[in-house]
């Protein structure tokens, strides 16, 4: 992947490459940005650029993410294929297909695509020791190491332990490429230690160029979806085909809110809350964050149907009987931050590993009483 495929982004695209035309690359690096900003095949990108400068025969290589001086880490988990101790190598078949149908893919899809189902994806001690064997050894071709790994806020402790000496004081010739959603989850003596970059949201002509010209959609249509996508380019894709996981989304939303309306002083619903819980619940934790970050979506989307600001308003529910503009005026200054903020608890608790039944209950509560909350 060269740069030339990497939507948008141009002034990072012209920093990368005046910085390794210059020799001046820095050993860590740390691209931060929201899902589908590019962050991922920039960093491919950005390494196919520092491996074949010198050597174009190399970016075959490059092209099958197979170069031996290019190497990848990323969450993963016991699946029915790797049962014990999963490593990204044993992945790295999935790896490569995954990418290479599409590199602005979300943790959640990659996580979809290997199989994994109620556990969450992460970067364990045990990949921190295969990368300090992996670096401590001489590149093949004698010129650059280069570690992408991707979501590094999936790093636990122990791991970001082990990594911070090889990351502090590299050996010659290796470069650290950490790739982060949320860079204040990695420790902050990895942070102190890496060169950032931030990644804005792609822009909305880049990616409606982008679809014009790599997938021959209608400019009409490509201008629509790019403005829909906010700058998430994977998000942008998605709104092209149906998404089953949305519907369902859409469809516990619903549910949740009606009865969330509705228990206030009728005890009887409170049932409908518990039982909506619980089937949330059963669902893996990767599908309870996808869903909870989808809920902050909505209700974002109905404050700004509230406000009349109609033309930043995307959201079609694709249920005849639910319409987001009689829903909106529910959603408003004097509640929506405590709505964003019970939410964004209940994704915190999720992810360590909390019990989701209890979450989703008082999340559940809390939603009643703040749904019925008046506008001031």
């Amino acid at each position: 992947m060269d740069f030339s495929k990497i939507i948008g982004q141009h002034h990072i695209k012209n920093h990368l490459q005046q910085s390794a035309d210059g020799d001046r690359v820095a050993h860590a690096q740390l691209f931060n940005g929201q899902n589908g900003s590019g962050t991922l095949p920039m960093a491919i990108a950005y390494a196919q650029y520092l491996l074949c400068k010198n050597n174009p025969n190399a970016a075959v290589m490059c092209e099958k993410l197979a170069h031996p001086d290019l190497h990848f880490v990323f969450p993963t988990n016991t699946t029915s294929k790797v049962k014990k101790h999963p490593l990204s190598d044993l992945f790295l078949e999935e790896w490569r297909e995954f990418v290479n149908e599409n590199p602005y893919q979300s943790l959640y899809e990659w996580l979809q695509h290997i199989g994994i189902d109620n556990k969450q994806g992460n970067i364990n001690v045990d990949e921190a020791k295969d990368v300090l064997k992996k670096m401590a050894l001489k590149s093949f071709e004698g010129n650059y190491k280069i570690m992408i790994i991707w979501m590094a806020d999936k790093l636990n402790t122990e791991a970001s332990n082990k990594l911070l000496k090889l990351i502090e004081e590299p050996t010659e010739k290796t470069v650290f490429i950490l790739i982060t959603e949320k860079k204040e989850q990695l420790l902050t003596t990895i942070t102190s230690r890496c060169q950032l970059i931030e990644f804005p949201p792609i822009g909305e002509n880049d990616i409606a160029e982008a679809l014009v010209n790599n997938y021959q959609i209608e400019t009409s249509k490509a201008k629509l979806v790019a403005h829909k996508a906010q700058g998430d380019f994977s998000k942008a894709l998605q709104l092209l085909k149906p998404n089953e996981s949305e519907n369902q989304f859409e469809q516990w939303f619903i549910t949740w809110v009606r009865a969330a309306f509705r228990a206030k002083g009728n005890k009887t619903v409170i049932k409908d809350l518990l039982e909506w819980s619980e089937t949330i619940a059963t669902s893996g934790r990767e599908v309870q964050k996808n869903f909870l970050q989808y809920c902050l979506e909505f209700f974002r989307q109905a404050l700004l149907s509230n406000y009349q600001a109609q033309e930043l308003v995307y959201f079609e529910p694709q249920a005849g009987n639910f319409d987001i503009n009689k829903f909106a005026p529910f959603v408003h200054g004097a509640n929506i931050l405590q709505i964003y903020e019970a939410l964004n608890d209940a994704i915190y608790h999720i992810e360590r590993n909390a019990n989701a039944k209890i979450i989703l209950t008082d999340l559940s509560i809390k939603l009643t009483r703040y749904l019925h909350t008046k506008a001031a």
